[in-house]
């Protein structure tokens, strides 16, 4: 291969390190590029764009392992049973609405706590006017003692 851009040049272009780019080498997310002579990596220009797009998805909340599935589904268009894009927008979309809405409920409890001037974490949990839901059962993941 004679052209082609060195990693320094696309984690430059795409504004990520180099580390970053060989991360996702791994990762699968990027083409294993070919070498040059002397044994330096040779990406092709289209790379970075690829870094781009890993970043922007990373940003709106997708986690490597959906950036990877999107990016083999582009890669395979023709397959229409597969989820695109549009699919895990709405996916996410949902799950971004579920975590608002528990923030909203965590703010407004704080909210009341510092309304209702709690100081003392201990005592305001024995107090009968903190708004603080003491009482209430505890929510926990199976994996939590």
């Amino acid at each position: 291969m004679s052209g082609g851009l060195r990693s320094g040049q696309v984690a430059a272009a795409a504004g990520v390190n180099v580390e970053t780019l060989r991360y996702y080498e791994r990762r699968g997310l990027l083409t294993k590029p070919e070498r040059s002579n002397g044994g330096h990596r040779l990406y092709p220009e289209d790379t970075v764009t690829v870094l781009r797009v890993i970043k922007v998805a990373q940003r709106l909340g997708f986690t490597l392992e959906e950036v990877a599935e999107l990016l083999e589904t582009g890669r395979h268009r023709h397959d229409r049973g597969v989820p695109g894009l549009r699919a895990r927008a709405e996916a996410k979309l949902a799950e971004i609405d579920a975590k608002i809405a528990g923030l909203i409920g965590i703010r407004a409890a704080l909210v009341a706590a510092v309304e209702a001037g709690c100081d003392d974490l201990t005592a305001c949990a024995t107090s009968i006017c903190c708004p603080i839901p003491f009482a209430g059962p505890v929510d926990r993941s199976p994996d939590t003692p």
